[in-house]
């Protein structure tokens, strides 16, 4: 999932580093700032001041789900950030779904109901080859166009080849598409959300 207005950037090299728990706060923060006109976090929480107050616990709750097992990248100053689940943690088991029940409830309110729709077309469309997910990659607004998203969605890919694992994405803003296939990723399908926003599907394969 990318946001709205995210733009091809300029090559170079970045310092990136692997995210840990002392950057939530700065990464959710940056992210809900990223997202805040994105199509499918317009959907889910469709008043614009509502989203704006709701986003940076929203995305919180992802991180810290996704952590444990999986991986987030973040540029030197927390320009931009990716979060990556790791193969075969992409569905949640019930001890999971458990655990992470009120922080949903409490981070999504009344949108509960189309956050679970738009998560469960997500999962629908999921390849099933073994992949790293690139669930959230954002870029703060007034560094974009500076690298430093492409440099954080690089350090996961370097992770996929690492692991000699494909890599998979989906997007809701189609001017992203062009990025992406930059990066080595193809358009596979595209697909809709029930009453919500067309998302495209993207898979970039294992390398050799």
């Amino acid at each position: 999932m990318t946001p709205s207005g995210w733009r091809p950037e300029l090559s170079g090299e970045l310092k990136v580093r692997p995210a840990g728990e002392a950057d939530i706060l700065g990464v959710t923060r940056m992210l809900a700032s990223a997202f805040q006109d994105e199509p499918a976090m317009s959907f889910i929480f469709p008043v614009p001041e509502v989203r704006r107050a709701r986003l940076p616990g929203f995305f919180k709750v992802i991180y810290q789900s996704d952590y444990p097992s999986g991986a987030c990248y973040v540029t030197g100053q927390g320009e931009a950030a990716t979060i990556w689940q790791a193969p075969g943690h992409g569905y949640l088991s019930w001890l999971e779904k458990i655990r992470l029940a009120w922080p949903w409830i409490s981070e999504s309110r009344m949108a509960l109901g189309r956050a679970l729709t738009y998560s469960a077309a997500s999962d629908a469309n999921r390849p099933k080859e073994p992949h790293w997910y690139l669930h959230i990659a954002g870029c703060a607004p007034s560094k974009q166009g500076k690298g430093f998203g492409s440099a954080a969605i690089r350090a996961g890919l370097a992770r996929c080849d690492l692991d000699g694992v494909a890599a998979y994405l989906e997007t809701s803003t189609e001017s992203n598409l062009v990025i992406y296939e930059s990066l080595g990723f193809v358009t596979t399908h595209e697909w809709a959300v029930k009453n919500g926003p067309r998302c495209w599907s993207m898979f970039r394969s294992k390398r050799v």
